[in-house]
């Protein structure tokens, strides 16, 4: 391995950061680590229609919040570190370090000045369609007299820069995880490079800065394929060294398609906000297209950084599968203390609305209760919402099925006048006088405990129940039996 590598994650800030453009961030960020090199983020803002400051920020806050802090590149308080910049797009067209090559292709007879209108675009892909051939521009502009210029100039059209893309021959190079790839170059087509805007395109603009930004290897996803045989022509057209390249594989929904919104939430933020830790969601990104040699599943902090290597990446499709997402939520969820997981915890139970104020038992007790039931953060509040009120709402299935069976408000009259002498109410105490109740009266447990439990928390799930019961307190406890009591 080289020894200088520079990688960079380049967004498009049109909108929030994705899992795909994340799984990118991250095997980039990967790759640098793994070889001591260096992590660039460039923003591509160079479609002015779409981009957004917004879309920056968001960018910026689920790259911080996943960790994948860079080297080198722009920052979130519009300050830029590194020697290489500026590093967001806008700012670099607009001290015109894209017009200038620009120009260069131009008069060294590279490039071209293409006046097309949007029409006459529109009615060649037509006419290629009736052709049965793959819609291509067809270099009407290519040798334009100066006569047919100005005649373009009066009546005000605005040219694109286009390049001139070789008519024979084969582009082809090496990927690092495809191997072997070629396209014949009659299939390619003559790119625009500059808008009529005089902004620069992707295709244009990603060589120009990966190459002043001495970016070696280039790993993006595998639809940036069809770019890759245009840029390596724009590369030979300057003369520049090639980087390497490697295309991450496709992330398909559960359902075998791409993954879109369609398949529920997509971007880093939506699993943030339902309560997914970062370290899940970038142990899970770095499985979708890689794995080590015995699949390790689970990785611990810097565990990612030693073993990652494009070696271990797949070309075929990975899908994206949410059960196996929450499953390891779950794991990292149960790999925390019981204060971590308080504190990450407390921000939903404020959220919920509920009265945090009314449970006796320590709050931090209270969601370290269901701690091996956990998937997501934002379920918590449902899961425990029967701590924080005076009457609780009873699961109807429930209350058919346990409460309403013969004998229960019999049991549950015992049972309270048991809870009622016990002195020092807590969990040894409570299950001890509990099972002693059932043997005594030739009950068997489960015909305590079931009645017990939804009549105290209104589910037939949830905590331990005896520390469930010592938490909300006597006084609730045989308040909760007698609500019970009134509904049978």
């Amino acid at each position: 391995m080289e020894n200088k590598i520079r990688v960079r994650f380049a967004p498009s800030p049109t909108g929030h950061l994705h899992i795909g453009g994340a799984r990118t961030a991250l095997f980039n960020y990967l790759f640098a680590r793994k070889y001591g090199g260096t992590f660039i983020l460039r923003i591509e803002d160079t479609d002015e229609l779409r981009s957004t400051e917004e879309s920056v920020r968001w960018i910026f806050d689920s790259m911080q919040w996943l960790g994948l802090n860079w080297d080198e590149g722009a920052m979130p308080d519009g300050s830029e570190k590194g020697t290489y910049g500026p590093y967001i797009q806008s700012k670099r067209e607009s001290i015109g370090i894209y017009k200038k090559y620009a120009e260069q292709l131009v008069k060294e007879g590279k490039a071209y000045y293409c006046y097309c209108t949007t029409e006459e675009l529109e009615e060649m892909r037509k006419k290629a369609q009736l052709e049965k051939r793959p819609p291509k521009y067809d270099g009407r502009c290519r040798n334009l007299t100066s006569k047919q210029i100005e005649e373009y100039k009066m009546a005000g059209r605005k040219p694109v820069i286009r390049f001139k893309m070789p008519d024979e021959g084969i582009t082809s190079w090496n990927d690092l995880i495809h191997k072997e790839l070629s396209f014949e170059n009659k299939l390619l087509y003559d790119f625009i490079m500059i808008k009529a805007s005089g902004y620069p395109t992707y295709n244009f603009a990603c060589v120009i800065d990966d190459h002043m930004m001495d970016i070696t290897h280039v790993i993006r996803g595998d639809d940036h394929i069809s770019n890759t045989p245009l840029q390596i022509n724009l590369y030979k057209a300057l003369g520049w060294e090639l980087p390497k390249f490697a295309h991450l594989s496709m992330i398909l929904g559960p359902d075998g398609t791409r993954l879109s919104k369609r398949h529920g939430a997509t971007s880093v933020g939506e699993y943030r906000r339902e309560g997914y830790l970062p370290h899940t969601i970038k142990n899970y990104l770095a499985l979708l297209g890689w794995s080590t040699k015995d699949s390790q599943q689970i990785f611990e902090k810097g565990e990612l950084e030693e073993k990652f290597d494009l070696e271990g990446c797949q070309k075929n499709p990975a899908t994206f599968d949410p059960v196996k997402l929450q499953w390891m939520n779950g794991e990292y969820l149960r790999k925390l203390s019981k204060k971590e997981l308080y504190e990450l915890a407390l921000p939903y139970l404020k959220e919920s609305g509920l009265d945090l104020s009314f449970p006796k038992a320590p709050l931090e007790e209270i969601v370290y209760l269901e701690y091996e039931k956990y998937k997501i953060l934002k379920e918590i509040p449902q899961l425990l919402s029967f701590f924080f009120k005076e009457k609780i709402d009873y699961d109807e299935k429930a209350v058919t099925e346990v409460l309403k069976k013969p004998d229960t408000a019999k049991i549950l009259s015992a049972v309270k006048e048991t809870y009622f002498a016990i002195p020092e109410f807590k969990e040894k105490n409570i299950e001890e006088e509990t099972r002693k109740f059932s043997k005594q009266n030739g009950y068997k447990n489960a015909q305590v405990f079931h009645p017990l439990r939804v009549a105290v928390s209104g589910r037939t799930q949830g905590p331990t129940l005896f520390r469930m019961i010592e938490y909300l307190g006597k006084d609730l406890v045989l308040k909760r039996i007698d609500d019970a009591l009134s509904l049978i």
